[in-house]
């Protein structure tokens, strides 16, 4: 990280920074995938046989109003290594439209009711966040659901994102999956073992479609987007961005820093706290490199983000965008040459 100067960083904010329009976080897509994964059947009630099996198992016959937790572990985020946990408690509700005996009638194809928690770390074990899901699993996808699913007997779901935390504190949307690769075991199974039992074996790819509470968003100024030189001079035509150039943005939206402030309150102006969340900036598409990104001290909900300008990029407008926690912000445009 460079070094900074508390000082000049907090007149810089008051010289150039005026209150930005409030904007519609736009959604997000995150593709998740998980390892390892196990689904435990609940065959037995004797919960003294509950995790004690050091063997691998095979379940006995599921019926209707059995319990399942499913467990696996979050490998990567939209292509990015991560580690993570995902599980999800279910009841097997069996809906069918014609049903068989033991089976329940319903007016659409849905095997569980689901609650589902999707735990995501950082490569080096840091939490980012958590998001929390729940309604009626397998069957085909709700409408709008950015997953096609080949077939409504494994896979789709029908979940409701009814919050998270960390990086997705207060988000919403809607989670559906392709069909996994599952592993079955009985509940009598040590879960200690899941991960050698599993390997190369449970895989599986759910999709989330958020929609947060409050996406990145580059700050707005009287000169256009708050985005400047190293000498905090703006980025404008007379003055535009250059290749290879670092740039600093001042943004809001980026979620907690380590160490972390309470919500409301500003950022220390005799301290450097680095936000938590994995950033990321394109410039016309481009990965751009992320130098820092820092909360701007003294300020509440303001961060400053130091980036490089791609090579290669045609002279003119170009697209900047930032993200946190692979949520994206809303795309400005500055001159480059």
């Amino acid at each position: 990280m460079e070094t900074f100067h508390l000082r000049s960083i907090a007149i810089c904010a008051a010289v150039f920074v005026q209150p930005s329009l409030a904007q519609a976080a736009p959604p997000s897509i995150l593709q998740i995938d998980l390892a390892n994964y196990t689904l435990y059947i609940g065959d037995t009630t004797d919960v003294t046989k509950y995790a004690t099996d050091p063997n691998t198992t095979t379940p006995s016959l599921t019926r209707t109003f059995t319990r399942t937790l499913h467990l696996a572990d979050v490998v990567s985020v939209n292509g990015k290594q991560v580690k993570g946990n995902f599980a999800s408690v279910n009841f097997l509700i069996a809906l069918r439209t014609a049903p068989p005996p033991g089976q329940a009638i319903a007016d659409s194809y849905r095997n569980n009711i689901a609650s589902v928690t999707l735990e995501i770390l950082k490569d080096d074990g840091t939490a980012i966040g958590t998001i929390v899901a729940n309604g009626l699993a397998s069957g085909p996808p709700p409408p709008g659901s950015p997953v096609p699913v080949s077939t409504i007997l494994q896979g789709g779901h029908n979940l409701a994102i009814t919050g998270g935390t960390g990086a997705f504190l207060g988000v919403r949307g809607q989670l559906a999956s392709a069909p996994p690769t599952a592993r079955q075991a009985s509940i009598t199974e040590d879960p200690a073992n899941r991960r050698r039992n599993a390997s190369g074996l449970g895989t599986w790819r759910w999709t989330a479609h958020l929609i947060p509470a409050a996406a990145p968003q580059i700050t707005s100024t009287a000169n256009g987007p708050a985005v400047f030189h190293s000498d905090f001079s703006p980025v404008t035509a007379a003055r535009p961005a250059r290749a290879g150039e670092v740039l600093t943005v001042q943004a809001s939206g980026l979620g907690p820093t380590i160490p972390g402030v309470d919500p409301g309150q500003p950022f220390p102006a005799d301290a450097i706290l680095t936000v938590n969340s994995p950033l990321a900036v394109t410039v016309n598409g481009q990965n751009a490199e992320v130098v820092n990104g820092i909360g701007w001290p003294g300020l509440v909900d303001t961060y400053r983000v130091d980036f490089r300008v791609p090579e290669g990029l045609a002279a003119g407008t170009a697209a900047v965008q930032l993200s946190a926690a692979w949520i994206n912000g809303a795309v400005v445009r500055i001159p480059v040459q």
